[in-house]
């Protein structure tokens, strides 16, 4: 039974956080009601579509490795799963959070350019799969590595700035799909796994 003190402790936690917001909003000389601006609407129902379908394939990746860690820890598996579980969630979550609110767009407004962000992104995907080598060839990971490799290539086709259209968008824009569709599958069936080991070794 959930405890009522850890319910009105999250939801005043949120609440206070959404009051710093608006602070912080007025601080900066914006409208407060910025926050809750809806997202534009497409004007029809391809507007956008495979990019939309590519952010909720980067939530399904963030949430399977969330769940499977809190998960993990619960049925207290052995550090290495827990540890595994909980910097994949890391990893996922901050790719998420730059798809969706565009991180890369807004630091590119304030002079810090792309490949920056590209950079740091890249450098800690490697010290990831450096840590987690040995956990990783316990897994499926030439889902990852498909998934890594047609994410490279859209990200190169992005660099080049090529005229022209609609060539570019699609040399790029189908990559990119496809590298989450196989990264999304790669965590839902390296979690899964994780999950079902974890859940075998305890019994």
């Amino acid at each position: 039974m959930t405890n009522y003190r850890s319910v009105f402790g999250l939801n005043g936690l949120f609440f206070l956080l959404a009051i710093a917001l608006i602070f912080a909003t007025k601080l900066f000389g914006s409208s407060a009601s910025l926050l809750f601006t809806p997202p534009t609407a497409p004007a029809t129902i391809d507007d956008g579509l495979l990019t939309h379908a590519f952010q909720i394939l980067c939530a399904a990746s963030a949430v399977a490795c969330i769940f499977s860690w809190g998960l993990s820890r619960k049925i207290k598996s052995n550090q290495i799963t827990n540890s595994f579980l909980f910097y994949s969630a890391i990893i996922t979550t901050g790719f998420l959070l730059n798809e969706v609110f565009r991180i890369h767009i807004m630091l590119l407004q304030v002079g810090i350019p792309k490949i920056f962000t590209i950079t740091i992104y890249a450098i800690s995907v490697l010290v990831y799969g450096f840590s987690f080598r040995r956990k990783l060839l316990t897994t499926p990971y030439l889902w990852l590595l498909t998934g890594l490799g047609l994410l490279f290539f859209a990200i190169a086709i992005d660099s080049l700035h090529l005229g022209g259209n609609p060539i570019p968008v699609f040399l790029e824009g189908i990559p990119k799909i496809l590298s989450q569709i196989n990264i999304t599958i790669y965590f839902w069936q390296t979690c899964n796994q994780e999950i079902l080991k974890a859940m075998s070794d305890r019994a």
